[in-house]
């Protein structure tokens, strides 16, 4: 009689799991996917700050009609260096930055060394700025003018995308 008992009640237990994983299967709703932010789509700009010294902020802004990802990082390059700048590790967000069509993205760029210690300091004038579409660097870049009298030296360095302008600049 107990073994009758316990094949009832595990074959009752196997039933309701069996439904109840069909029904959270059917009540998950689908996923959609944005697509990378590109240069095609999104408005890139940089201005100076005045907070922290030897930094800039650099504005990626959605100017198309649909959502995008801010994957990554920005690839940057000063004038025509032949490598990318480094990146701030330790900037990585939790999460990929999403934006809605008008909204922005941010990255602080550090130009320089604070304390002067850094090597090959020179002015630099343009900014070229690719875009990550989720495995890496893609499509044209986008060239900003900077402002006058940027200084860069080889401590220039790039944080992620970030959704605040305050977590950009804290690196």
């Amino acid at each position: 009689m107990r073994i009758a008992s316990l094949t009832a009640s595990a074959v009752l237990t196997a039933a309701v799991l069996a439904v109840t994983a069909g029904q959270s299967q059917a009540a998950a709703p689908a996923r959609t996917t944005a697509p990378a932010c590109s240069t095609a789509t999104a408005e890139v700009s940089v201005q100076n700050v005045s907070r922290p010294i030897n930094h800039q902020l650099l504005t990626v802004t959605n100017t198309g009609r649909t959502t995008c990802h801010a994957y990554g990082h920005p690839y940057l390059r000063f004038d025509a260096d032949q490598a990318v700048t480094q990146i701030v590790d330790e900037s990585r967000p939790q999460a990929v930055v999403t934006l809605a069509p008008g909204e922005s993205a941010y990255a602080g760029i550090r130009l320089s060394a604070a304390d002067g210690s850094g090597t090959h300091g020179r002015t630099a004038r343009r900014l070229g700025v690719s875009l990550d579409n989720g495995s890496g660097s893609a499509g044209e870049p986008a060239v900003v003018t900077l402002p006058r009298g940027t200084w860069i030296d080889d401590a220039a360095a790039v944080t992620y995308w970030q959704a605040d302008v305050s977590d950009a600049l804290m690196w």
